[in-house]
């Protein structure tokens, strides 16, 4: 089964890097955030990789093209400038009719059950599956009895409310909701589906992180070094 990994856009918010690299070439302990995403699915003997690549693209390539570990890996220019739902459109020769694939973001780190994802896709029959995950609350957060302190979490999860953890399944039709280059995925194409009761949320309580800036490179970065990096099988 294929798996479309999207990694060409400009990674503004960690310019301490992604003017040099792009944002998925980032390392964490040692190896790029890239590369665990890709053994997070070979882990689960998931090995067909299509790279969305475009800001930067040569590092990506450079990087991987004597990789015997993804031997299965191809690297496709969707464009500087294309947006997430555009990428996705470039990519459809390389997909056949009535075909399902995985998708997901080149920054997230997941300890998700990629069987259970595709069981509860392919049962449900619909069109779209995303991963359904609890956003890390910004600030630590404070347990109060009786004006004492009686908990604090540093970082906790927010017990309420769900966020797009990525780590999607797709059919072929998907192709259909997306109109061109400016098309962003999170917009038009998933809000039809939900129109049509044809996106279903799989939920996942486990471990889910993005590195969206560079306090977050850093946490992940600890992780790592700590050996309690969970998205590790």
């Amino acid at each position: 089964m294929k798996v479309v990994i999207l990694a060409g856009g400009y990674g503004t918010r960690l310019s301490e890097y992604t003017h040099t690299i792009p944002k998925p070439m980032i390392e964490i302990g040692g190896e790029p955030i890239l590369t665990h995403i890709m053994k997070i699915f070979k882990s689960f003997n998931i090995n067909n990789f299509i790279i969305a690549a475009g800001y930067k693209k040569e590092v990506i390539i450079d990087y991987y093209k004597n990789s015997k570990e993804f031997k299965y890996l191809k690297i496709i220019d969707t464009g500087k400038d294309t947006m997430t739902g555009g990428r996705l459109l470039r990519l459809k020769p390389m997909f056949i009719e009535h075909e399902n694939f995985f998708m997901t973001y080149g920054d997230g780190l997941c300890d998700v059950d990629l069987n259970q994802l595709k069981n509860f896709h392919f049962n449900h029959k619909k069109l779209a599956t995303v991963t359904a995950v609890h956003p890390p609350v910004r600030f630590g957060e404070l347990e109060i009895e009786d004006e004492k302190v009686k908990n604090f979490e540093e970082k906790p999860q927010a017990k309420l409310g769900w966020v797009n953890g990525g780590f999607f399944m797709l059919n072929y039709k998907i192709f259909n909701y997306i109109e061109n280059d400016n098309t962003l995925f999170e917009r038009q194409p998933m809000e039809k589906l939900v129109e049509e009761g044809n996106l279903m949320a799989f939920k996942h309580e486990g471990f889910w992180k993005c590195m969206d800036n560079l306090r977050d490179k850093i946490i992940l970065d600890q992780m790592c070094k700590e050996n309690k990096a969970a998205w590790k099988k």
